[in-house]
Order: C-alpha cells, then sequence, then structure tokens
C-alpha cells in the first residue's frame, strides 16, 4: 500500500514538471521573432516582432479590422489619339453623291478588252440616253467634278433631250456588231494573256499561247495583233502598259546578265580551276575565291534564266565532293546564294565594262584615223603638213640658185 502511493506522488510530481517546463517554453516561443525561428536560433532570447518601442501592435491589428483599409488609387489611362485625323474627321464636309443614272433593262454586257467595234458603243449610249428620255431623267450635278459640274450637267442632259429611238436598221447593224468582237474571251483569259505578256515579253506568241489555257496559238495571234493596235481604247493601259514594260525590263535584265557571264567564261579554257575575279574592295570576309569560282561556273552551266536554278545551285553545292567538310557554304539557302551571285555578277559586269573601254582606247591608238573624222587635223598630220612645205620650199629655192647662174 505504501508502495503504491509512494509511486503514484512520484508520477504527479514528474507530470508537474514537464507541465512547469512546457509552460516556460511556450513563453520562450512566444517572446522569439522571425529571424530565430526563421534560423532556428532557440536560446538566442529576442523580443517578439509585434512589439516596437514597448507597444504590443498583436492587439492593435485586431481591433483595427478591414474596415479601416485605404484602398490604393486607380490607374489614369490616358486617351491617346491622332489630333489630326480627330479635326479632319470632325471638319469634314461631305456632300451627297450623284445618284446612278438608269439604264435599260436587258442590255448586252460589253467589255472594253473584247475589242467591240466602236460603232457598237455609240448605238448602245443612243440606247440608253432613249430610255432616260423615255423615264425624265434629269442629270443631277456631280460634286466631283469640281467647276466644270454645270457644263458636264448640261452636255448630259442636252445628249438626253435629243436622243431617237433606234430604228430597225440600226437594230440590225447592232446584232451584227455584238458579234464581231472577241465574244469568247473572258476576264480570266485576258488576265492570262497581259501576265504571260510580261513574263515572256510581247514578241513571244509561242509561249503566251502556251499560258492562256483553252485558247489556240492562232486565237492567241488574232488577239494580240489586235491589242496591240486598239490597247488605248482600254480603260487602265496605263497601268497594263507599266506591268508589261516592267516585265520586258526583266527579260533584258536576264539577257544582258547572260551575255556577261558567257563572255566571262570564254575568256578561260578551263573555268572551274582557271577563273578569276576581280574582287578590289568587295571582296568579304565569309567567302572564299574557290567558292565563288564555284558559284559562277555552275550559275552558268545550269542556266541562269531558269526558274528554279538557285534551289539547283544549292544541291549542286551539297552533292559536290570538293565542299563535302564545307559547312559553311553547305549551310547557305538558295535565297543567300542568290544574294552572292548578284554581288558575283556585278563585279563580272564592271570587269567586262572595264575590259571593254580598254579595247576602245587600244583601237583608237592603232587607227589615228578614225579619229579624223570630223576634219580637225592632229597633231601629227599637222606636223607632216609643214615638213613637207618646208622641203618644198627648200627645192623651190636652189632651183631658182640654178636658174640664175
Amino acid at each position: 500500500m505504501y508502495i503504491k502511493t509512494y509511486t503514484t506522488i512520484k508520477k504527479y510530481k514528474y507530470l508537474n514538471v514537464l507541465t512547469f517546463q512546457t509552460e516556460e517554453l511556450n513563453k520562450k516561443y512566444e517572446k522569439l521573432g522571425e529571424s530565430s525561428l526563421r534560423n532556428f536560433t532557440v536560446d538566442t532570447p529576442t523580443e517578439s516582432v509585434y512589439q516596437f518601442e514597448g507597444e504590443d501592435y498583436r492587439e492593435k491589428q485586431k481591433t483595427l479590422g478591414i474596415g479601416n483599409w485605404i484602398e490604393p488609387p486607380k490607374r489614369e489611362r490616358k486617351a491617346n489619339y491622332a489630333v489630326d485625323a480627330y479635326f479632319r474627321e470632325a471638319l469634314r464636309v461631305s456632300e451627297p453623291k450623284a445618284p446612278k443614272a438608269p439604264r435599260p433593262p436587258k442590255q448586252p454586257i460589253v467589255q472594253d478588252f473584247q475589242f467591240f467595234p466602236p460603232r457598237l458603243f455609240e448605238l448602245l449610249d443612243q440606247e440608253i440616253y432613249y430610255y432616260r428620255k423615255t423615264l425624265g431623267y434629269k442629270v443631277p450635278k456631280n460634286p466631283e467634278l469640281g467647276p466644270e459640274a454645270s457644263k458636264h450637267q448640261k452636255e448630259e442632259q442636252r445628249k438626253i433631250d435629243e436622243s431617237e429611238p433606234l430604228t430597225e436598221e440600226e437594230q440590225q447593224e447592232k446584232e451584227s456588231l455584238l458579234t464581231q468582237g472577241f465574244t469568247n474571251w473572258t476576264k480570266r483569259d485576258f488576265n492570262q494573256f497581259i501576265k504571260a505578256n510580261e513574263k515572256y515579253g510581247r514578241d513571244d506568241i509561242e509561249n503566251i499561247a502556251k499560258e492562256v489555257e483553252g485558247k489556240s496559238p492562232e486565237e492567241v495571234m488574232e488577239y494580240s495583233a489586235v491589242f496591240w493596235e486598239r490597247c488605248h481604247e482600254l480603260t487602265d493601259i496605263d497601268r497594263i502598259m507599266a506591268q508589261i514594260e516592267r516585265g520586258e525590263a526583266k527579260i533584258q535584265r536576264r539577257a544582258s546578265i547572260k551575255r556577261a557571264l558567257d563572255a566571262k567564261m570564254a575568256r578561260y579554257r578551263a573555268p572551274f580551276h582557271q577563273l578569276r575575279i576581280a574582287y578590289g574592295t568587295n571582296k568579304g570576309k565569309n567567302y572564299m575565291e574557290e567558292e565563288d569560282r564555284f558559284l559562277v561556273c555552275m550559275l552558268h552551266k545550269l542556266g541562269f534564266d531558269r526558274e528554279n536554278v538557285y534551289e539547283e545551285l544549292r544541291a549542286a553545292v551539297r552533292a559536290s565532293p570538293q565542299f563535302r567538310f564545307d559547312w559553311f557554304l553547305k549551310s547557305r539557302t538558295a535565297m543567300e546564294l542568290q544574294r552572292r551571285c548578284n554581288t558575283l555578277i556585278t563585279l563580272i559586269e564592271r570587269e567586262n565594262q572595264e575590259l571593254e573601254e580598254k579595247e576602245k582606247a587600244e583601237r583608237k591608238k592603232k587607227n589615228p584615223k578614225s579619229n579624223n573624222v570630223t576634219g580637225i587635223p592632229n597633231q601629227s598630220s599637222t606636223k607632216a603638213a609643214q615638213k613637207r612645205k618646208n622641203d618644198n620650199s627648200n627645192v623651190s629655192g636652189t632651183e631658182k640658185k640654178k636658174k640664175k647662174k
């Protein structure tokens, strides 16, 4: 009995000691700051982070709550707008456009690129003006014409007032004229014809006929003859001619480059080994002379005027055994090879021009008579003439002396 009571007393004492130690540790942890908790330095006695200058801000935070929340100011967005565009729109005075004039129903659709006879357009205009006369149509003033608007209005109104219906003969003439144009040529065929002229030039009828689908070479040849004879009748002829001339300029440029490459290759027996390029100051640091020589020779071999010549040149570079370890050249794209070839072609053309000028200068030195075509005497010819005069005077003087003797 005594032993049991002793053990229970001892157990309670031990529990009291543990509770006391637990309370001390809790008090100690409450005094620790965030730096101590972060670094696990429990033994360092520090004050709480909520205590500052003798005040405990932990209780103040509880009393403040969310009611005293101060909202930050909203961001002010500035309205960016173009001042010129604003005032242009605000001050613009828009006048109503003139309504479209009525046209008679079931009128044939006539396109300018079909090249009907001009008489047909006169009959169609007469028919339109008489139809407007029957409706009592009054021509409004067109503000887009400016000061000539009233004059144009009076002229159109006069044509309407003086118009008369087509007679039976004129109706038959109109029906016959409607069959005389290129009625089987559509807008698609016309656009193909223009693009083919731009691509091959106006004289290459054979290739132009291949580009126009559904038309025989004879039909294309007939249309081409009429087109170049009456092209001034088209409404957008300036744009079309500029497009064709731009394409023909490219063709001439390709031909001149081909001639320059031919002249350069003709100077060497083995161009792939002997060809030299006069770089001057435009050599660059990326490409070697061996690479440039191969590009020029292979470009001439493949044909400069082919469509996918630079793709084929790129494939030839990759297949060439002499560049099997030249990763710089093998990794070039077709566009980069084209830029390099354009630079080399410019150098070759400059070199050819210099050689032609030297040849002309040598010819002038060898044939000085060619410089005297205009009748201006050279220094050598004047000196020779003076020498002949002196010789003749000496001869005549000796003859006179002999006669006196």
